[in-house]
């Protein structure tokens, strides 16, 4: 049997499986032989608790599907700041501010056409929860991430390298940008 392609988890899920098999095949010949006038009754319980067994593995392999959201949940700005309260960060804590805010601009403004609220889903907004709508998200929210963590690989090599201010200046900037998205709802009359 070739297991490539199988998540670690999956191996462990497996072999576990296997060992329970094992014992089982063990016990029941064991069995088999002590009590061989009361075999039948011995092969039912068994035959119950196999198959027991085997349903209960099968749930646990079973992938649901979760919808999607078009916006993650987690994606969100802790608190917004002012000028003189970023002048009292370190560079290091500016650094993170302006990671997180650029990670609400990635994985929130592209979407504000569908919706500017965490949590909706596809077929929340009248979308067909079609097998290509699922993967059409699922390839969005992924090039998103990717692009995110390909943008934070390279901000955290040459930011640190900035002035203060022009760091002060950008998170400032960010977060008017994103205070707007409190108010889209007013533009969203139409």
């Amino acid at each position: 049997m070739i297991l490539c392609n199988i998540k670690p988890t999956y191996i462990y899920f497996y072999a576990f499986y296997r060992i329970i098999l094992l014992f089982l095949r063990i016990i029941y010949l064991d069995l088999l032989h002590k009590y061989e006038s009361e075999i039948k009754d011995m092969k039912t319980k068994l035959t119950l608790i196999c198959v027991l067994l085997i349903l209960t593995t099968t749930v646990g392999f079973a992938q649901k599907d979760k919808d999607q959201t078009i916006i993650n949940q987690n994606v969100s700005i802790a608190k917004y700041h002012d000028k003189e309260e970023l002048q009292q960060f370190n560079k290091g804590k500016l650094l993170e501010l302006y990671i997180e805010r650029i990670e609400v601009i990635v994985k929130v403004l592209p979407n504000i056409a569908f919706t500017n609220k965490p949590g909706v889903t596809i077929e929340a907004l009248g979308i067909p929860n079609t097998k290509d709508h699922r993967k059409a998200l699922e390839d969005n929210i992924k090039a998103a991430n990717d692009y995110f963590e390909n943008t934070i690989e390279f901000q955290t090599k040459i930011l640190p390298y900035s002035d203060k201010s022009n760091l002060i200046a950008a998170i400032l900037y960010y977060e008017q940008t994103l205070k707007s998205l409190h108010t889209y709802n007013e533009f969203n009359r139409f």
